[in-house]
């Protein structure tokens, strides 16, 4: 279905990313509009009320829908605005479509002249507010809504932890979700984590699970098969080590007779993530722990030249030597 066009849009806020985001889809549609020719752009000092008048002024031969693209409008004055744009918007095309981009900071804000002109002709304005860190999990889950799914909280902080502040990749990936799972389906952690998870790096966090847990078959066929995917042992050692140091950290508090929820509450992970990491703490033994940080300490070392024998089977010692 041919999207339905209003004659102009205001994208204003101070997610700079979200706006630049929705500047080059409405340029790639544009773009696949049949009997359009792309989008005309004005930005920096061309960017100017008298400019964009002129420019929608202008004739053109062009058939079909035209588009303009104005950039940088936080710096217009609601004077200029009144005096150049606002005439010529009240008398817009109806085969146009302008859109004006307001990056906005501080004092430097779209003009209020400007608003009230976009919605006087039935345009759309719209704001793109940064949010946030704790606000996203909630924004996730309205997203959700919308979609027609429901995602639980732990979900929606494991979601954005995954992916990120982005909203339009954090949309992405909840788009997908939807689609696998279907309308009036209810998301929980491993729903998350099956589709945000690259295969090698779920494969990652098995082998590191499976050391923590002290899992030697688990931990060496998986290390195994990381290792014939081309994963490097300069990336392993590392990721090994944090998870383990984290364990230990975790373990050794509740046996000094931390809470868990003392721990959560001054932890820097997402509640789910630190869950988990007192659950592996809890089945842990704190000196096999620290062991196995001065194991992966020690592998760290041979695999930078530290030895004779070749690194896989000095990892292979190591996960054995962990595991026992």
């Amino acid at each position: 279905m041919a999207p339905v066009w209003k004659p102009a849009y205001l994208v204003h806020g101070d997610d700079h990313g979200r706006i630049g985001e929705r500047r080059a889809r409405l340029r790639t549609m544009a773009e696949q509009t049949p009997g359009s020719s792309g989008a005309e752009v004005l930005e920096g000092d061309d960017a100017t009320p008298e400019a964009a008048a002129s420019t929608l002024s202008a004739m053109t031969f062009a058939i079909g829908r035209r588009f303009v693209i104005v950039d940088g409008v936080e710096r217009w004055k609601d004077a200029d605005v009144k005096r150049h744009l606002v005439p010529v918007l009240e008398h817009l095309d109806p085969e146009t479509t302008v859109a004006f981009f307001a990056r906005e900071d501080g004092r430097m804000k779209a003009p209020k002249a400007l608003h009230a002109a976009v919605k006087a002709i039935g345009g759309d304005v719209s704001a793109e507010q940064t949010l946030k860190a704790r606000e996203l999990p909630r924004w996730v889950q309205d997203q959700a809504t919308r979609l027609g799914v429901t995602i639980d909280t732990t979900a929606a902080q494991a979601l954005v932890a995954a992916v990120g502040d982005r909203r339009q990749r954090l949309l992405r990936e909840l788009e997908k979700l939807a689609i696998e799972h279907g309308r009036g389906a209810s998301l929980g952690i491993e729903e998350v984590e099956a589709v945000v998870a690259h295969s090698a790096e779920k494969q990652v966090w098995s082998l590191v699970d499976a050391l923590v847990a002290r899992d030697r078959r688990t931990a060496t066929r998986t290390y195994l098969e990381l290792r014939a995917q081309g994963e490097s042992l300069a990336r392993l050692v590392p990721l090994m080590a944090r998870r383990v140091r984290d364990v230990l950290g975790i373990a050794e508090r509740l046996e000094a007779g931390e809470s868990p929820a003392q721990i959560k509450q001054s932890s820097k992970m997402p509640p789910w993530m630190a869950d988990r990491r007192i659950q592996e703490a809890r089945r842990s033994d704190v000196d096999a722990l620290r062991r196995a940080l001065e194991a992966l300490a020690d592998l760290e070392l041979a695999s930078r030249g530290g030895q004779e024998l070749e690194d896989d089977t000095v990892a292979l010692q190591t996960i054995d030597a962990i595991a026992a």
